[in-house]
C-alpha cells in the first residue's frame, strides 16, 4: 500500500519548495525531491514517483518583469507543457492526488472588489497566461485519468529568501532613498511564505480540497506605503516617503518602460479567501508582522554572509 505521507515536490530547491520540503519532514511526511527536468527520459519519472501518494507542481519559469517578443513561447514551453508532461507522468504511476502552485495573475492585475476562484480567468501577461493554460491542461489530465487535482492561486509571496520585486523593495528601504510613494492610497493581499507552506500541506490531504481551486492571502491587506514603513522598522531605519501624485508616478512609469512596476506599486489586488477558511479550515498560522521579521532578518543575515 502507498503511504498516504509520501509526495514529490517539483522545484523543491526553490524558494517555496526548500520551505515545503523540511516542513513536511519534520511533520513526518517521505519526502522526494528528484532534480529531474520536466522533459527527462518518463522511465526516470516512473522510478521517482514510485511509492509516492501525492504530487505537489512547484516547478515553472517565475514572472519576471519586461517586455520580450518570444516571452508566450518560453512560458508555454516550461509551464504549459511541462506541466502537462509530469501530469501524465503522474497517472501513469497511480498518483492519488496532483497539487499544482499557480498564480493569482490567472485573475488578472487588479480589479475593484476583491478577486474570487469563480472569477473568469482575465491574465494580462505571457506568465499569467501560461498560468491559466497550464491550470487547463493539470485538469484535462487528471480529470481523463480519474487524479484529484487541486489548483492554489497565491498573490505575492514573502518571507525568508524572497527575490524578485520584493527583494527590490528592501533594498530600497535598505538603501534609505527617498522615494515618491507615499500619496499611493491602495490595498494588496499578500501570503507569507509560512502560511503558503502551511495550505499547500493541508491541500495535499484535506478530502475537501480535491477538484478545487483556491485563493489565498494572509488575514490582513495592506497599502504599499504601509509595507515600506514596516520594513523600515523592522530594519530599524526610517521610510523616506514623500507625496507625489500617483498619475504623475505612471505617466513617468510609461515614459521609462517601468510601467508594470508602477502598477504593481500604485494599484490594489485584493483576493477573497473565505473559502479555504470555511470549507478547510484554514487559518493563517503566522502574522503579517513576525513574516515581514523574518524576512527582514534573513535579508540582513545574508547582506553580511
Amino acid at each position: 500500500m502507498i503511504p498516504v505521507k509520501a509526495a514529490l515536490i517539483t522545484g523543491g530547491s526553490g524558494f517555496v519548495g526548500t520551505q515545503l520540503c523540511s516542513t513536511l519532514v519534520a511533520h513526518g511526511w517521505t519526502v522526494r525531491n528528484d532534480p529531474l527536468r520536466l522533459t527527462e527520459d518518463p522511465d526516470k519519472w516512473q522510478t521517482s514517483l514510485r511509492s509516492v501518494f501525492c504530487v505537489v507542481h512547484l516547478a515553472a519559469r517565475v514572472h519576471q518583469m519586461g517586455a520580450d517578443p518570444e516571452a508566450d513561447e518560453v512560458y508555454h514551453r516550461t509551464n504549459v507543457e511541462g506541466s502537462r508532461f509530469l501530469a501524465e507522468q503522474a497517472a501513469n504511476a497511480g498518483i492519488r492526488r496532483f497539487v499544482f502552485l499557480s498564480s493569482i495573475k490567472v485573475n488578472g492585475d487588479g480589479a475593484e472588489r476583491p478577486y474570487q476562484s469563480t472569477d473568469p480567468p482575465d491574465p494580462r501577461d505571457p506568465y499569467g497566461r501560461s498560468k491559466c493554460e497550464a491550470e487547463k491542461v493539470v485538469r484535462e489530465v487528471c480529470g481523463r485519468r480519474g487524479i484529484e487535482c487541486v489548483v492554489i492561486r497565491p498573490p505575492l509571496i514573502y518571507g525568508p529568501g524572497v527575490k524578485a520585486n520584493f527583494r527590490k523593495l528592501l533594498r530600497l528601504v535598505d538603501l534609505g532613498l527617498p522615494l515618491p510613494l507615499g500619496s499611493i492610497d491602495n490595498r494588496r493581499s499578500l501570503i507569507g511564505l509560512s502560511n503558503l507552506v502551511q495550505f499547500i500541506e493541508t491541500c495535499m490531504i484535506h478530502p475537501r480540497a480535491a477538484d478545487q481551486t483556491w485563493l489565498i492571502a494572509d488575514d490582513v491587506s495592506i497599502s504599499t506605503p504601509a509595507l515600506l514603513r514596516k520594513l523600515a522598522r523592522h530594519m530599524n531605519r526610517r521610510a523616506r516617503l514623500f507625496r507625489f501624485p500617483p498619475g504623475w508616478l505612471r505617466r513617468l512609469g510609461s515614459l521609462f518602460r517601468v510601467s508594470a512596476q508602477i502598477d504593481r506599486l500604485c494599484n490594489s489586488l485584493l483576493v477573497d479567501a473565505t473559502p479555504a477558511r470555511t470549507m478547510l479550515d484554514w487559518r493563517p498560522a503566522t502574522s503579517l508582522d513576525e513574516e515581514l521579521a523574518r524576512t527582514v532578518a534573513a535579508y540582513c543575515g545574508g547582506k553580511t554572509s
